[in-house]
C-alpha cells in the first residue's frame, strides 16, 4: 500500500524537519520539498498500520504543524 503525506510545518523550520525525516527508516519513502498548501510531501509505502504509526511519529514532531494523508485506492472503473 502507498500514501502521500503532506506536511506544513513552522516557518524557516523545513530543512531541520526535512533532516529528521530522513533518519526514520521504518518505511520506504520519498521525501520532497514543495510548493503550495504543504511544505514537505513524503510518499509512505507499507501496510497501512505501519503507515499510521509513521505519520503519529510525525506529528511527534514540534515543528510540524499539521499533515493531510492520502491513502492510494484501486478504482475498478469497468475498463
Amino acid at each position: 500500500m502507498r500514501a502521500l503525506c503532506l506536511i506544513t510545518v513552522k516557518p524557516g523550520t523545513v530543512d531541520r524537519v526535512v533532516k529528521v525525516l530522513k533518519k526514520k527508516r521504518k518505511l520506504n519513502k520519498e521525501i520532497m520539498i514543495v510548493t503550495g498548501r504543504a511544505d514537505i510531501s513524503v510518499i509512505l509505502q507499507g501496510p497501512l498500520d505501519e503507515i499510521n504509526d509513521m505519520v503519529i511519529t510525525f506529528k511527534k514532531i514540534k515543528e510540524i504543524v499539521d499533515t493531510e494523508t492520502m491513502i492510494e485506492v484501486e478504482v475498478n472503473l469497468g475498463w
